[in-house]
């Protein structure tokens, strides 16, 4: 009985080894249908595509060509052709570095439940592509485009192919300003700023944008009008709020009736005359909630001309763009004249009158001299120039004269210039610039110049 028994335990352990040889070899004529190639499964042309669409996971989506690119769920929604064009062109010459030919079992491809499916057409053909789990070894896509063989893709088309439609709206551009020759603001501003290179102007040659104010012109600072530009050229138009907006969004975001309208004039390097315009807004009602809580954010939107679509726009990027007054953009400096222009310096402190005369030579800088001696000069040069408004005001002079410095230039236009400094407060002196009041500067600034006219007149 027991040898019965051993014999059919030796019977048993011979069917498993013949069965595992078996399955060994019909995995070795699995494995042998798996082959390498070099073919290019899949050659289509993006612009003969007349439909698209995917479905990955959660996201479904689908587009129809006609003149133009349509999203089939909304046809308001803008796209923007050349992104889905460009998605498109992985299928150009989609190459294959395996094939594996009529297999019996997709599964183990992940092709029983897809990635993701692809569906094309042009007006020849119809394509389904569907796109499987990756190999274990090299980590490439299994993919069926519906010949009944499985592929191992050089190039996985996942890659192409965004998850959002947020990633294929057209959106608007910020174009190259060349050369702007006239902003002008509307709405919360409302004054044009223009370009000229007229030296009749202004006394300092860099100034080249100006703007009028009860019959004269007032120079800006070149470079707070050029970073306004650049806060402009840097707004990201890369997501939105809406891109199809209704009067109510346009209500909601401040946008019905902007905050700031700005239309840029400017020409392109091709010399054509151009306009550009935006439109800022805030959220309505958060702003109606700051009114009991200040500590609340409120947000900020952005639209080009009479665009639909609606952009986000960052605290850090709605600070700049709606610092547009005329505050915002004028000269801080005191006294912008160039030294090398400056021809005599009278300076009144404390009741005496010191003056400092100056000689140029040819392509050389201006030497400063006070009673026949040449100075050194630096130390008042950036007092004077470190000189800057911390808040400007109308308010006219009530405090003692502090000091007064009468510039003579070589310039047919402006021949002087005239810094006078009153006290205002422990911590500010009030700067008149040609008898008109200008801006608070601090008091310390003050003091580094007086200190700066002491050391040259007292030896």
């Amino acid at each position: 009985m027991k040898r019965s028994k051993k014999l059919i335990a030796m019977v048993a352990v011979l069917a498993a080894l013949c069965l595992l040889t078996f399955g060994f070899r019909h995995y070795e004529t699995k494995k042998e249908q798996i082959r390498e190639t070099d073919a290019i499964i899949l050659s289509i042309q993006p612009d003969t595509v007349t439909s698209v669409s995917w479905t990955d996971g959660e996201t479904s989506l689908a587009f129809h060509k006609e003149e133009s690119w349509i999203y089939d769920a909304d046809a308001a929604f803008p796209v923007d052709g050349q992104k889905l064009e460009d998605s498109m062109s992985v299928f150009e010459a989609l190459g294959a570095a395996f094939v594996i030919e009529e297999p019996e079992d997709v599964n183990q491809y992940g092709l029983d439940s897809p990635a993701c499916t692809i569906q094309l057409s042009t007006d020849e053909k119809d394509y389904e592509i569907l796109l499987g789990s990756f190999s274990v070894l090299d980590s490439q896509r299994y993919v069926s485009i519906g010949d009944g063989n499985v592929y191992l893709v050089k190039e996985d088309p996942m890659d192409s192919f965004p998850k959002m439609l947020s990633d294929y709206v057209k959106h608007d551009e910020i174009p190259t300003f060349y050369r702007v020759t006239e902003i002008s603001f509307s709405g919360g501003e409302n004054y044009s700023i223009c370009y000229s290179e007229d030296s009749s102007l202004s006394y300092y040659q860099d100034d080249v944008y100006f703007t009028e104010r009860d019959g004269s012109w007032l120079p800006l600072e070149t470079e707070n009008v050029t970073a306004y530009l650049n806060a402009l050229q840097s707004a990201s138009l890369t997501s939105y709020v809406s891109y199809n907006a209704t009067d109510d969004e346009l209500d909601s975001f401040g946008l019905s009736e902007p905050e700031l309208t700005c239309t840029i004039s400017y020409e392109t390097e091709n010399g054509d005359q151009k306009q550009f315009t935006f439109h800022i807004g805030r959220n309505q009602q958060e702003l109606e909630q700051t009114q009991k809580d200040d500590s609340i954010e409120v947000s900020a939107y952005l639209r080009i001309g009479d665009s639909q679509i609606l952009y986000p726009l960052a605290n850090s990027k709605y600070q700049p763009l709606a610092a547009a007054g005329y505050d915002d953009l004028r000269h801080d400096e005191v006294m912008t004249a160039d030294f090398g222009d400056i021809e005599t310096i009278d300076i009144s402190l404390d009741g005496t009158l010191y003056s400092i005369t100056s000689q140029q030579e040819k392509d050389e800088d201006r030497v400063f001299y006070y009673n026949g001696e040449e100075l050194d000069f630096s130390s008042f040069r950036v007092a004077a120039k470190s000189m800057r408004a911390a808040s400007f005001t109308e308010e006219a002079p009530a405090g003692k004269e502090e000091i007064s410095i009468t510039y003579s230039l070589n310039n047919e236009y402006f021949p002087q210039i005239q810094v006078t400094l009153y006290r205002y407060d422990g911590a500010n002196c009030l700067a008149e610039v040609n008898g008109e009041t200008m801006c608070l500067v601090s008091r310390s600034s003050v003091v580094d110049l007086i200190e700066a006219v002491n050391a040259i007149v007292l030896g």
